[in-house]
């Protein structure tokens, strides 16, 4: 099978990490993966954001991700502890940046998985990223101008394996 078909047949959402950091060329061999996936219009709006698993911007973005859900699960958050988040921002005006993003996301999670890493694309934050403290997420991370809050990736060393899900492809595909 081609090495391209394998990573995206052996990922699997990753819910545990090791501390281990990544390396600079693991990073940017990611963010460039990202950067590197089609836009519509070739508009290449979407920022992408990197923080650093102990950021504290994180803590604050879960406590309004459980404020909005009514959740609270002190043994977790929303990045399951990774060492790396990347959070994905478009153009607020470009009717197909949230595409554009999930787009790019996936490209980073395959690029992950062939590199041996793991990654979780993470859209449980939706609400607190547009919440009550939207404007303040946005300036503490840094997005440009004019810029919203996508999606999110969760980046690391796999502190456990897990088997991709399994699908029924006669229920999900139709063909005429």
């Amino acid at each position: 099978m081609n090495e391209v078909l394998n990573a995206i047949a052996k990922r699997s959402s990753t819910r545990a990490y090791t501390e281990q950091k990544l390396t600079d060329e693991e990073l940017n061999s990611l963010i460039l993966a990202g950067l590197q996936a089609p836009t519509s219009g070739n508009e290449q709006e979407i920022h992408i954001t990197v923080l650093d698993g102990s950021n504290p911007i994180l803590a604050e973005i879960e406590e309004e991700k459980n404020k909005s859900m009514g959740l609270y699960n002190p043994q977790n958050n929303f990045y399951c502890g990774a060492p790396t988040v990347l959070m994905l921002s478009g153009d607020a005006s470009f009717y197909w940046s949230k595409v554009d993003a999930g787009i790019a996301a996936e490209n980073i999670a395959i690029a992950a998985e062939s590199m041996g890493l793991g990654s979780l694309i993470v859209g449980c934050i939706k609400d607190a990223m547009y919440g009550e403290k939207k404007a303040y997420f946005e300036n503490a991370l840094k997005f440009p101008a004019g810029y919203e809050y996508e999606i999110s990736i969760a980046l690391g060393h796999k502190a456990l394996e897990k088997e991709p899900h399994e699908f029924d492809e006669e229920k999900l595909v139709t063909y005429l």
